[in-house]
């Protein structure tokens, strides 16, 4: 029997054939053309390593001229944005713990007098540095900044001072992480990427796999409500969700040491909130998708901007104003900065209520959009 020989009519034929299912097949069609977009768009437009414009309070106790000169040269840096003036140290405090401003900027009194008599007085910053990346270069500019400061003012009779030690003393304190260690970061913020990888993916593949297994049949023919589908599927992976954090806080402890400062059991509420979030997105996913790659594909297309604008990888004030936006959307967001508070600062539930409203939302919002694409029937 002859072999047969290649057609290039037939070849054509099957060229043909793949391009019709991929025009069919609009989801996969758009991930080609969107995650490439989205890619140039994030890393071109929205990625900062070097964050400018952070939020900055001050407490004067010194409104004289040298106190008003420094805050202007801070300013000026651009690496400091001053919008809020406190009125005492617990004030200053609350920000801090709240995330509201990333430094807090201490004028002693009698500053000028002391500059002017050659004292170095102490000016006092403390820095949020849970994320030591967004800090860092803010950190960095601030003695070239402070000895800078003064340099017009201190002519003539005080122009002795210039070529002299700085005029002032400059005490930075890094809250929070003083050690500047990057695991207390990463280590917490991992929790919140695992969980959101895991637990979309798995969720999302739930009601897609049963569709392509020819189970989902029996399933519509039962009694059973949307509403007892969608969380009958979500209760087992909470389960495996709370085994995952178990053996991150764990490892956290033994392996890297990160401190645990806050509540455990709030801790583990706002991680139980997190993951609801997550898998009802997973369910609506599976709702939408009509295979399993459908749902790898759009549980992609979520992870890949949570990771980006969330402030894991990169510092979340470092972005611009459009993509905090688009990042506050996302839940992962504000688990980073609840787990952080929770184990770095010792937060408690008031301080946290700003980030934990948004996964209330976001997980109603979930799952009004998986009730609203659940088919009752296989059409």
């Amino acid at each position: 029997m002859s072999a047969r020989k290649p057609s290039l009519s037939r070849w054509i034929g099957i060229m043909r054939k793949e391009f019709i299912q991929l025009k069919r097949d609009r989801l996969t069609f758009g991930m080609i053309i969107g995650i490439p977009v989205l890619q140039l768009i994030l890393f071109g437009y929205a990625i900062n390593s070097d964050p400018r414009q952070l939020p900055t309070a001050v407490l004067m106790a010194d409104h004289d001229r040298y106190g008003r000169t420094v805050l202007w040269a801070l300013k000026n840096s651009d690496y400091f944005r001053i919008d809020r003036e406190v009125r005492g140290e617990a004030e200053a405090e609350a920000l801090l713990a709240k995330g509201e401003v990333q430094f807090v900027i201490t004028v002693p009194e009698n500053f000028t007098r002391k500059v002017a008599r050659g004292e170095r007085p102490p000016l006092l910053v403390e820095a949020d540095a849970t994320d030591p990346s967004a800090t860092g270069p803010a950190i960095s500019a601030l003695n070239d900044i402070a000895r800078r400061a003064l340099e017009r003012d201190l002519q003539g009779p005080l122009g002795a001072l210039n070529p002299g030690p700085d005029p002032m003393e400059l005490r930075v304190h890094r809250r929070y992480n003083p050690g500047n260690v990057t695991q207390y970061n990463i280590v917490p913020g991992l929790l919140g990427v695992i969980l959101t990888m895991t637990m979309i993916l798995m969720t999302g593949l739930a009601m897609t796999r049963e569709r392509e297994r020819g189970t989902l049949e029996n399933l519509l023919a039962t009694p059973a409500l949307p509403i007892e589908v969608m969380t009958g599927k979500i209760i087992p992976y909470i389960l495996i969700g709370l085994i995952q954090v178990a053996i991150v806080l764990g490892a956290a402890q033994v392996l890297f040491h990160v401190p645990m400062l806050g509540s455990v059991p709030l801790l583990y509420a706002c991680v139980l909130l997190f993951i609801a979030a997550n898998l009802a997105l997973g369910i609506a996913f599976s709702s939408i998708a009509r295979n399993q790659l459908q749902a790898m594909q759009m549980t992609f297309f979520f992870f890949l901007p949570s990771i980006l604008l969330s402030g894991f990888m990169f510092p979340f004030r470092g972005m611009p104003e459009w993509a905090q936006w688009l990042g506050s959307i996302l839940p992962l967001t504000h688990f980073l900065q609840l787990v952080r508070g929770i184990m770095l600062k010792g937060s408690e539930l008031g301080a946290l209520w700003h980030h934990i409203w948004p996964l209330v939302a976001f997980m109603f919002a979930a799952i009004g959009l998986g009730l609203l694409v659940y088919r009752r029937t296989l059409d």
